[in-house]
This record gives structure tokens, sequence and C-alpha cells, in this order.
């Protein structure tokens, strides 16, 4: 698949100041594209086709990584989309932490996915990405889908009463990293739905069959509703 390059036109991907990027398909249906700035690498996973007008974008917590909660839930959620025709994009940070650079690294990820056609995202973050998914979702408005936040962190949260659409929390009953009031707080900010899962610890591997089984309804489902906001 051929996925779009970076041109001057003024966003999140353009003031990232790449200096180069590379790009290998792994597979028929995943593609890893790298994107050198001089603030660090990001990596992309990107499973799909890169002309999807719907594009989920998962991003990791406060230490990053590829493959998200569960036993690698995000490489299975990817490769289970794609043959559905849903794109999606793992989103590895230049700086891992820092909330308003991670953000920016998923807002000029959904840029690309723009750029090639992709007109309506879902946001999904663990832990420290619950709080990127939230303010991602949030800047991104009306092309917002969804937001889920899997055992997600409060800090960073403040602006989800100006999501605009479904969001769905998970957490585990048993998270001794990140209690389950954590996303009992976030909820009361966006009015969403909140999913508890008895036993479920912080990386939920033991959940991971509940954690893909929800995802794998409330994904489709959510992009099926969404109502292409008036111009």
């Amino acid at each position: 698949m051929s996925k779009p390059t970076q041109s001057e036109t003024p966003g999140p991907l353009s003031a990232l100041g790449i200096l180069a990027t590379t790009q290998v398909q792994v597979t028929p249906t995943l593609d890893h594209v790298e994107l050198y700035s001089a603030q660090g690498l990001l990596s992309l996973m990107w499973h799909g086709e890169a002309g999807a007008t719907s594009v989920v974008l998962m991003v990791g917590g406060a230490l990053g990584g590829l493959l998200g909660p569960g036993k690698g839930l995000y490489h299975r959620f990817g490769e289970h989309l794609a043959e559905q025709g849903i794109a999606t994009i793992r989103v590895g940070y230049r700086a891992p932490n820092n909330l308003e650079a991670c953000v920016h690294d998923t807002m000029a990820s959904a840029e690309l996915a723009a750029r090639a056609g992709a007109d309506r995202f879902v946001v999904i973050g663990h832990s420290f990405g619950g709080a990127v998914a939230v303010e991602t979702g949030v800047a991104l408005g009306g092309l917002t889908a969804g937001v889920v936040t899997v055992a997600t962190q409060v800090n960073g949260c403040e602006n989800g009463d100006a999501l605009v659409c479904p969001v769905l929390h998970i957490h585990g009953d048993a998270d001794t990293l990140l209690p389950p009031q954590a996303s009992e707080m976030v909820q009361m900010l966006t009015q969403g739905e909140l999913m508890l899962i008895p036993g479920g610890t912080h990386l939920l591997g033991e959940s991971d069959e509940i954690l893909f089984e929800r995802l794998s309804d409330w994904v489709p489902a959510a992009f099926q509703a969404y109502a292409q906001p008036a111009q």
C-alpha cells in the first residue's frame, strides 16, 4: 500500500519538521512507517488500506510502545479491523510521557491518514494514553467518531467534557497501578460509558478476550453511527 508523504501544508505534520521518512511493507495489510524529526523518531504501524475513510488511532502508555494492553491487543485488533475495511495506526511516540508532544504525534498521524482519504477517527489509548486519546479526540472535533480509554489516568483528561462523540472507558477492578476510580472520574467528565472488568489488572492480559470482543463490537458501531458534520 502507498502512504502519503509530507507536504508544506501547515498542520501538525509539517510542524514536526520531518527530516526523512522510511517505510517497509511488513505484510500485505501492515506497513511500518518511520518519520525522523529533530525532536525524535515517530514510528507508525499502519494496518489496512491507506485510502480507508475510517481510521483508528491507537496509542500506548507513559513508556510508549506499539502493542497496547492485553496480549498485544493493538496488533491483533489492527489486523481484525483491516478485514472490515477499517484502517488503524499504532503510534510510537517521539517523547513518551510528554502529553503535549504525544497528542501532537497522534494528530500528525491523523493528518497523514486524512491526506490519504480518512474523514473520521476513533482514538484508543491505554493508561497515560487515555489522556492522549481524550485530548486528540477534542482536537479532532467533528472528525472524532469515538474515543476509548483503557485503564486511563485522570491527569490530562480535564477537557473531556468538550468531546462530542461516543466515549467508552474500560478498566480492570483489580488494577493496582491506576485504580478504577480514575476511569470513574473521567467518565463523569465525558458522560461516556464505563465497563469494569472483574479481576482485570492494569495491562489486562488476563482479560484480553473480553477487551478484544468489546472493542470489536464498539468501534465499528461508532463508525457506523458517525454523522459527518455540516460544512
